[in-house]
């Protein structure tokens, strides 16, 4: 009787481990389904960082709280929604903004970035969202500055590393002692203002925005739409990353079919 109650009890407890070890395989197969839902409800989840270099206002700037705000950021900040994609904008230098998504420091970049076929090279862009030129700031008493070769014999101000300097580079000489070189188009204009340079040449939307906002400081603007050609801005991604490229573009489609886009546009600049 006492062997048969010890084999009874040995069996319980075999059955019990038993019973347990199939509650765990079936809790681990319920937390792990083979379709591979999970994963990919994580990897939508996943917080990208998105670059920017706030000191382009209206595109990106920072508000009185520190966070950074913009026509770039709240174009991309709808895209994403409409993707899924959960963004968090970091301000990042222009200086090293390329360098940051290269690491895989920043996931996107968001920062007035002129879509360029050298840029291509080093990095994907997606769909263009703003059409951009190249604008021309004088100070006050120039006024012998009617298009962009009047800027030969003139000290102008640039934003190193944008395309205003690379332009500027191929009239005046990529070394030339009268381009004077700032890390932001602000400080840049803030030169001109000062009587340091004659000139400044910048993105439209950026020279635009200062000149309105600093009224009697004597500065005007030049068009010349025959020197500067047309450019477009696009966000940017690490070269290959299609499947996140893939998004944006997709949200951005979204934006401008539904008109949040137009909205985001006129809010900025006014109608088109």
């Amino acid at each position: 009787m006492k062997l048969a109650r010890r084999t009874l009890f040995a069996v319980a407890i075999v059955s019990c481990f038993g019973l347990a070890a199939c509650g765990q395989k079936s809790a681990q197969q319920s937390a792990s389904p083979s379709d591979g839902s999970a994963p990919a409800a994580a990897a939508e989840a996943k917080e990208i960082i998105v670059g920017s270099d706030a000191s382009y206002r209206p595109f990106e700037y920072q508000n009185d709280q520190k966070e950074v705000v913009g026509f770039d950021v709240e174009v991309l900040t709808a895209a994403a929604q409409k993707s899924g994609l959960k963004v968090k904008f970091v301000n990042t230098p222009w200086e090293g903004i390329f360098q940051a998504l290269q690491n895989g420091d920043r996931d996107i970049l968001a920062s007035a970035i002129t879509i360029t076929e050298e840029r291509r090279k080093s990095m994907d862009f997606s769909d263009p969202y703003f059409d951009a030129r190249q604008l021309i700031a004088v100070g006050k008493g120039v006024t012998n500055v009617k298009s962009f070769d009047d800027l030969k014999d003139k000290k102008v101000a640039v934003q190193t590393g944008t395309t205003g300097d690379e332009v500027v580079q191929k009239l005046l000489g990529k070394t030339s002692p009268n381009i004077k070189r700032f890390e932001s188009m602000p400080l840049a204009l803030k030169e001109l203002e000062n009587g340091g340079v004659q000139a400044a040449v910048g993105d439209n939307g950026v020279v635009v925005n200062y000149v309105q906002n600093n009224p009697g400081n004597g500065i005007v603007t030049v068009e010349d739409t025959k020197s500067f050609v047309a450019e477009q801005y696009g966000f940017a991604v690490k070269k290959g990353n299609q499947a996140l490229l893939d998004k944006v573009n997709s949200g951005l489609k979204a934006i401008k079919a539904d008109g949040t886009y137009d909205n985001i546009y006129k809010k900025y600049f006014g109608s088109k």
